[in-house]
């Protein structure tokens, strides 16, 4: 092999690798920042992960919220309709936080089922609802609405 394909040889080589280490990383990144919406059904049924964070959606159920004395820590539940979960969040809630409306919450599982939100998003006015929280509130009802003879 002459000295001059030995060098287009080596820089093909060379660019290849520079190409596979930087898409290797830009999946890496993008996987690591990944994150999933899932309803409470969903949850309860066992499709969200338990060993990484997603997001959580649903309308915040009535007469749940408990704030906890001498702390930020607050408990909500919140539902699609047909399941429930309890949401423990430590910190200073949004302004639109209200029972009864939608809200998105980024956190993970504990052991104990209840979802340890590490922030919490509220809607912005009174006729929007996010994307996600409204699909999965026409999933529930569509199935629950299932007329049987």
């Amino acid at each position: 092999m002459s000295p001059i394909k030995r060098q287009r040889l080596f820089l093909v080589v060379l660019l290849l690798s520079g190409l596979s280490l930087a898409a290797y990383f830009l999946f890496k990144a993008f996987n690591e920042n990944m994150m999933f919406f899932f309803a409470p059904s969903d949850v309860k049924a066992g499709k969200a992960p338990t060993n990484q964070p997603f997001r959580l959606g649903g309308l915040v159920e009535q007469n749940t919220l408990k704030r906890l004395p001498d702390s930020l820590e607050v408990q909500f539940v919140v539902s699609d309709g047909q399941q429930a979960i309890t949401v423990s969040y430590t910190g200073i809630l949004p302004d639109l936080f209200r029972e009864g409306q939608g809200i998105i919450a980024k956190g993970q599982l504990n052991a104990d089922g209840f979802f340890i939100a590490s922030e919490v998003l509220a809607k912005h006015d009174e006729t929007y609802m996010p994307p996600e929280v409204a699909d999965a509130l026409q999933r529930t009802q569509t199935s629950s609405s299932v007329v049987k003879p």
